[in-house]
């Protein structure tokens, strides 16, 4: 059962390159658009990604379902967009699937963006977030055993690969083993994670940090 006790989200993080926020129903073309030029890069460890390309519509519907659940503090998805949020660079979220006082950071990217440390970033981000303002007692981090892009991030910012967990990933439109990484609240001011400059604001635009 989970342990959370998240009553004030943030909706908005701004980093050096990035803004992460709570989608809204305008941001349905972007996304749309963002998903259908990446479908072959995401469709390898993206299960969702099978069902691509969406209307703009059902993006809207989709949205509207991720801010509901975000307004009720049930789970909390962000768009990854550019300083100047002209396009959506990829999706992140900090979930709560998991039992205890923990979150899980999920993530995908637009295929001409990778390599360039976006996703570490945005990871770092929202961890900060997690154990400074939401004061959670561990964050999770899973990724298919396959993907050693995705396993590279939390390696960089410090999470320890915890356990490998048979078929328990998606990759190829199969089962794969999914990789575990974990941090600590403890273990999270030496990481890079807790010099990561930030900031985060409420749902109606105040500083949170």
């Amino acid at each position: 059962m989970s342990g959370l006790n998240i009553v004030n989200p943030v909706y908005r993080i701004e980093t050096k390159r990035l803004v992460l926020r709570c989608w809204e129903p305008k941001d349905a073309p972007l996304m749309q658009k963002a998903i259908a030029e990446s479908r072959e890069h995401l469709i390898p460890f993206m299960e969702w990604a099978a069902d691509e390309p969406q209307t703009v519509e059902q993006k809207v519907q989709l949205i509207r379902r991720f801010r509901g659940r975000f307004d009720r503090n049930e789970d909390f998805v962000y768009g990854i967009f550019p300083r100047d949020e002209t396009r959506v660079l990829g999706g992140t979220g900090l979930h709560t699937r998991l039992s205890g006082n923990a979150l899980e950071i999920g993530y995908w990217l637009h295929k001409d963006f990778i390599n360039q440390g976006l996703i570490t970033e945005a990871t770092a981000a929202l961890t900060k977030v997690a154990f400074e303002l939401h004061h959670v007692e561990r964050m999770e981090i899973h990724c298919s055993a396959k993907n050693p892009a995705s396993a590279a991030v939390p390696r960089k910012l410090g999470y320890v690969h915890e356990a490998t967990r048979r078929r328990l990933g998606f990759a190829h439109g199969n089962p794969t083993d999914s990789m575990i990484w974990t941090l600590f609240a403890d273990e999270y001011p030496s990481t890079p994670c807790a010099a990561a400059e930030i900031k985060a604001f409420d749902i109606i635009g105040n500083p949170m940090l």
